[in-house]
């Protein structure tokens, strides 16, 4: 079982609006949502057959309700991916420094303020997870309907792409106690996302947005390295 508390602390660092056709639409409006889903789909689909790597910058802002305040955080985020094995990667540099890695099938979280390492080990959900992380980045378009019901909510103007929207609810009750919905804006020249809305039970969510996307770039050798100390402690929290 994937804890909700994982997810932010995972995706917090990397990575990671409801539309609903009227009954009154017309059959001619809804086949072309369909026909438009379908090729968002085909275009993810071939995006991901040729996926390598991945690094884009990032601004992520973390929304709690509970207390209606909302951080920003800024930085970089990698992906790799090799045969069937993932590995992401994110380097907060604002506010705080921070470094989320997610390679060989395990997450560690680097806060060198008080120089830790949390470790978590997703176990039988690592192929959730893995799915979870290459979200808009390399992951396959039709493999999202397995998991999600998927809605295309037409198209939106970021940073002067003309992107696809698409809605991701959870099909599984497991997931959505973690996951309420997710919006992807998809690139539909890479087929890769530009900007991605998570929203979680109880009404926070988490925007990420993605600017100076390299797709199939080498990527720096650190990447996928963190930069700890002689001192550094290392825990692995309950899941």
């Amino acid at each position: 079982m994937i804890h909700r508390e994982t997810f932010p602390q995972i995706h917090a660092l990397l990575v990671i609006a409801c539309a609903c056709l009227l009954f009154s639409a017309t059959v001619r409006s809804q086949q072309s949502d369909s026909g438009a889903l379908e090729r968002i789909l085909n275009e993810m689909d071939a995006a991901a057959k040729t996926f390598h790597t991945a690094q884009a910058n990032l601004t992520s802002d973390q929304y709690t309700k509970v207390v209606d305040d909302t951080e920003t955080q800024k930085g970089k985020v990698y992906f790799e991916r090799r045969g069937t094995e993932v590995d992401m990667a994110a380097d907060i540099t604002s506010p705080d420094k921070q470094t989320a890695i997610y390679a060989n099938g395990k997450a560690q979280i680097y806060n060198p303020k008080i120089d830790q390492v949390n470790e978590y080990q997703p176990g039988k959900s690592r192929a959730q997870v893995e799915a979870f992380l290459l979200l808009g980045f390399g992951g396959s378009g039709h493999a999202l309907l397995a998991t999600y019901q998927v809605k295309y909510l037409g198209t939106e103007s970021i940073n002067g792409v003309n992107a696809a929207k698409l809605e991701l609810t959870p099909k599984s009750a497991q997931l959505q106690n973690n996951i309420a919905r997710i919006i992807l804006w998809i690139d539909p020249a890479r087929g890769v996302s530009v900007q991605q809305q998570m929203f979680f039970p109880g009404g926070d969510y988490r925007l990420a947005k993605y600017s100076d996307i390299q797709i199939n770039q080498k990527l720096p050798e650190s990447a996928f390295k963190l930069k700890t100390t002689g001192k550094t402690k290392f825990v692995s929290p309950q899941q």
